[in-house]
């Protein structure tokens, strides 16, 4: 008897959805569904409640999920999706139309986008996970200008530039750079 294997499209693992392109499409449609159902029901207990407490609600049932695996599928241009729908659930917290900008209501209630929420999740694993990646000045003995970034692997493959290991190198860098060029505050940065 002959078995044939079929062909697997997605995969969920861990509790993030892998397609056979890894476009994360599949993943982000869904948790699409989750996020709305976080919408419709801070939109139903929004008059109950004071701002306080309808950001907690934001946090444990709209931000864990949205945050939840964000280092891997947080630079696919599907995203935009999911910025969408940060943006409505902000204009139900603070009352406002749909059509209103809810950028300063951002500021007011100290709530990171998705974008900055995904660079702090790559600067922290880049952090949390230093015995992995190298220094340029281990890399060669000549004092250049950037002997005290991180060295960045040549690579010609765009899937492994999109990557996380590749992408949070390439932002600790531009942020360690930026920390450098700023006069105003000195900070001995010592990465493990």
């Amino acid at each position: 008897m002959e078995v044939r294997e079929a062909n697997v499209y997605n995969t969920e693992f861990l509790g993030v959805t892998l397609d056979n392109t890894l476009s994360w499409r599949t993943h982000i449609d869904t948790i699409i569904p989750k996020l709305s159902s976080a919408c419709f029901s801070l939109r139903v207990v929004k008059p109950f409640l004071s701002l306080d407490s309808l950001k907690m609600v934001y946090y444990s049932y709209f931000h864990s999920v949205m945050t939840y695996g964000l280092i891997f599928w947080g630079n696919s241009h599907h995203s935009n999706i999911i910025f969408r729908l940060q943006k409505r659930i902000i204009r139900i917290i603070v009352g406002i139309r749909g059509r209103d900008s809810c950028r300063e209501h951002f500021k007011k209630l100290k709530i990171l986008t998705l974008q900055p929420q995904y660079v702090l999740s790559l600067l922290l694993f880049v952090i949390n996970n230093g015995d992995y990646f190298k220094m340029n000045s281990e890399m060669h003995n000549i004092s250049t200008r950037n002997k005290s970034n991180l060295h960045l692997p040549i690579s010609n493959l765009s899937v492994y530039r999109k990557g996380t290991y590749y992408t949070g190198i390439r932002v600790f860098n531009s942020v360690l750079s930026q920390i450098k060029n700023c006069s105003i505050i000195e900070i001995n940065l010592n990465v493990p």
